[in-house]
């Protein structure tokens, strides 16, 4: 990876030297609450968990609790949904101090935020919403970064967004602009598989190619989801990144095609919405396991 910050990134370096060991090159869940006993008593449960920052802003309660028990057990990734870090305004300190204090309390080995915003003036708007990529933007987003990871005392992980639309104002691709606020932030990229495969049809671009133009050196954790199918205004396919369903076998498949290219790397089964049993998100991440150990074999007889 390239690690010359560019001169307006203020606090590039010191974020990156403060960067966390990382989670294991495993296959991992995200934590449901009603999941908990079922992970407690499996002898063999996945590799670590992952969650949602706001879901742990309170002080205590059962939520922290569970979060406690599976810190001692397994590594924990901190996803956050809220700081907006493609936001047009300055970033919510509030809501970073409060990021902060859970990263803190916990020293998950991974925290991740998304390239999107959900906040204008003193609105929320509880999705993630696409942005323009030219230099405002980029400036704009470098900046929220180095603050994040100035705060938090790490490197963050910066997720690629499913979007459904694109702005004729953009003067860099999504991956160009990724590349670029990793060159000059030093913050790692989370690879959402599911993400690039809902995007690239929705805007009929090739997702190899799009895997192939990120900076793959920066991945430090991919995604896994289920998408849902709709049909835009012209009646054309149109894919929604849902998060309640299984992984769909062209995911598969491009997981697949970016372990080929950056080896073992931890990996996260994501689903958020129909909630399934405990036994389905395991047999989701032995499916990856089973993927991401092929791929490793096969990249080793190459490299024989």
């Amino acid at each position: 990876m390239n690690l010359t910050m560019h001169p307006s990134s203020r606090h590039g370096r010191a974020a990156f030297a403060l960067a966390g060991a990382g989670l294991p090159p495993q296959v991992g869940i995200g934590f449901k609450a009603i999941h908990f006993e079922a992970i407690a008593d499996d002898a063999m449960p996945p590799a670590f968990v992952e969650v949602h920052a706001e879901n742990y802003m309170g002080a205590g309660g059962v939520p922290h609790v569970q979060l406690t028990a599976l810190r001692e057990r397994l590594p924990l990734s901190v996803h956050g949904v809220g700081l907006s870090i493609g936001g047009g305004g300055a970033l919510d300190l509030a809501h970073l101090e409060r990021v902060a204090q859970l990263v803190q309390r916990y020293q998950p080995s991974s925290f991740s935020e998304h390239l999107a915003w959900s906040t204008h003036g003193d609105a929320y708007f509880n999705d993630l919403l696409p942005m323009p990529y030219d230099q405002t933007s980029l400036l704009r987003v470098c900046e929220h970064i180095d603050r994040v990871q100035e705060r938090l005392g790490m490197r963050m992980l910066l997720e690629n967004p499913a979007t459904y639309l694109e702005f004729a104002a953009s003067s860099f691709t999504e991956t160009g602009f990724i590349s670029e606020v990793v060159r000059r932030t030093g913050c790692g990229l989370l690879l959402d598989v599911n993400n690039v495969h809902v995007t690239c049809t929705n805007h009929h671009r090739s997702a190899h190619a799009y895997i192939d133009e990120l900076p793959l050196s920066a991945v430090g954790e991919i995604h896994l989801a289920g998408f849902a199918t709709d049909a835009d205004g012209d009646g054309e396919l149109l894919l929604i990144d849902s998060h309640g369903c299984p992984v769909a076998d062209a995911v598969w498949d491009l997981y697949a095609y970016a372990l080929r290219q950056t080896g073992p790397i931890a990996t996260l089964i994501e689903w958020d919405n129909d909630v399934p049993a405990y036994s389905v998100l395991c047999a989701e991440a032995h499916k990856a396991t089973g993927v991401m150990e092929r791929v490793t074999r096969a990249r080793s007889l190459e490299l024989a």
